[in-house]
């Protein structure tokens, strides 16, 4: 019997991480084209739409976890997500194709994904992230929406040419919209599916809380990231790509650990110092990789990678 149920979670493994995928293709679609239609850049449309949609598992189990009293699992989500974000996926995205930059994401964008990092960090301190800590970190995601917006009117950056059916679907916007919330729901139930299966396989290993969720289910919800980073570089659409992981950051501290601390407490205990200095060496390295000629090379992909893979030898037991 236990082989059949282990043989059940790895099928529920593989459809979910399907689902996701189908999601992450829809949702760059729509998103582009309603990016071409609403003037706004494809760079914010990453930041915001996508990030938020690639991001809405995270949510999803993190306040899940919140409300069971599983916290470790919410707050561990969010930085092996964010870790894996930059590691894991710019990694592999970069090493499919190098990706260019925009100047916005240099000057405001990761330099706020920085200062954020280390703001968690210090909350963190006292081993809880609080409701007052939520309230901070949800007000401070309002500044951030309501700025991306504003400067991509007042400062529209240059766009790379998006492919033919893209700009075919930008004036069938009731469709693109279809598009997106297909694809939102797509990353949704494909995100949960797979998350859900994957922490029943680890639960049979007896793994530690928080280490699935700095790993496991780290992973697993950053599989729409992945996805959709994957899709867009493919698609020589590099803003929404390394846009969508940066968005992604930011929307993992600001709106999900601030909304499921708005919901309950979250504990700190069970991670160490390393985890978030892991959590912003990451998100320090990025900078200098990105501002060395605005892309992100082959090279600097492997390193993240490597870095990554390297991380998770040290954390798995």
């Amino acid at each position: 019997v236990g082989q059949y149920i282990v043989a059940l979670t790895l099928v529920l493994f593989v459809t979910g991480l399907l689902i996701l995928v189908g999601g992450a293709e829809s949702l760059v679609r729509g998103s582009s084209a309603l990016a071409l239609r609403l003037g706004i850049t494809p760079l914010v449309i990453g930041l915001t739409v996508v990030a938020f949609g690639t991001s809405s598992p995270e949510l999803a189990v993190s306040i899940e976890s919140a409300l069971s009293g599983s916290s470790s699992i919410a707050l561990g989500n969010v930085i092996g997500s964010n870790i894996a974000n930059i590691g894991l996926i710019l990694g592999i995205t970069a090493i499919i194709r190098p990706m260019s930059v925009q100047p916005s994401l240099l000057k405001q964008q990761i330099p706020l994904m920085i200062v954020i990092s280390f703001v968690i960090w210090a909350m963190a301190a006292d081993m809880a992230i609080t409701f007052w800590d939520g309230f901070i970190l949800v007000a401070a995601l309002i500044g951030f929406l309501l700025h991306s917006y504003r400067s991509s009117k007042d400062s529209p950056e240059e766009e790379e040419l998006l492919p033919c059916e893209v700009q075919s679907l930008k004036d069938k916007t009731w469709f693109c919209i279809l598009l997106i919330l297909i694809g939102l729901a797509g990353l949704i139930g494909g995100g949960m599916l797979f998350v859900r299966s994957a922490v029943e396989i680890a639960q049979i290993y007896n793994v530690d809380e928080a280490i699935i969720g700095l790993t496991i289910v780290a992973i697993g919800t950053s599989m729409p990231e992945l996805a959709t980073s994957v899709v867009a570089a493919i698609r020589k659409e590099s803003d929404i790509a390394i846009g969508n992981i940066v968005g992604s950051n930011i929307f993992n501290i600001l709106a999900i650990l601030g909304i499921a601390s708005l919901i309950s407490p979250l504990s700190g205990s069970g991670f160490s110092t390393a985890d978030y200095l892991v959590m912003i060496s990451f998100a320090v390295i990025l900078l200098p990789m990105a501002w060395s000629g605005r892309t992100l090379s082959r090279p600097e992909g492997t390193v993240l990678l490597l870095g990554y893979l390297s991380y998770m030898a040290y954390i798995w037991p």
